[in-house]
């Protein structure tokens, strides 16, 4: 039987990787895998690991019913997997979509995403997979003191944690960094305790 599945983590956990590595099993199985991804600010078009694995894959936007297609997509040949990368980023009607290509279909669907973002808030995609997947899988990765890492943190040129901004910024290592709650709430506090030192310093000099 047919399930959806999201495999979830923070920056840098290999989501990617593992993607890539199990649509290599099924075309070495001769089987028929099928990978997609959103369409992102940066107009990239290749599902892209850390580890330099790269493929070429079908992009599609906001609006596109996934469902449908899918349904056209079969037309052309069979479909044994359905893969998507940066699974957060799809809206809640493209979630409950995928749950019909698993219901209606009987494809197997693997989503690969971020749970939350760089604030600790779940992606509209990622909280409506969390909530219909079939399976959930938590992939592991490490924050510098050694515990597992579950928070996303942006940060600036200088490595300083950003605490504003749109919740998409597509970017790298440059951009972030995977932390233990512990440590994002502190470097995220810092930020905060900064912001309203220099907003005290503001008040003085406007009464001088």
């Amino acid at each position: 039987m047919a399930k959806l599945y999201f495999y979830y983590a923070a920056m840098n956990a290999g989501k990617s990787t593992a993607l890539l590595q199990s649509v290599h099993n099924y075309i070495e199985n001769k089987l028929s895998p099928v990978w997609l991804m959103p369409n992102l600010e940066n107009g990239e078009d290749n599902i892209k690991s850390r580890l330099g694995l790269m493929r070429k894959a079908i992009v599609f936007n906001k609006n596109t019913d996934l469902y449908t297609y899918i349904k056209l997509l079969i037309k052309t040949g069979p479909i044994d997997c359905i893969h998507i990368d940066e699974a957060q980023f799809l809206t809640k009607q493209q979630v409950f979509q995928l749950t019909d290509i698993v219901d209606y279909i009987g494809i197997p669907v693997l989503c690969y995403g971020l749970r939350t973002d760089f604030k600790g808030e779940v992606f509209e995609g990622s909280q409506y997979l969390l909530g219909l997947a079939d399976k959930l899988q938590e992939i592991k990765t490490i924050c510098f003191c050694g515990s597992k890492a579950t928070m996303t943190l942006r940060v600036d040129k200088s490595g300083n944690a950003i605490k504003d901004g749109d919740q998409v910024v597509i970017g790298g290592n440059e951009l972030y960094t995977s932390m233990c709650r512990l440590h994002h709430k502190e470097h995220m506090k810092l930020m905060l305790d900064l912001a309203a030192i220099q907003a005290n310093e503001v008040m003085l000099n406007d009464t001088n």
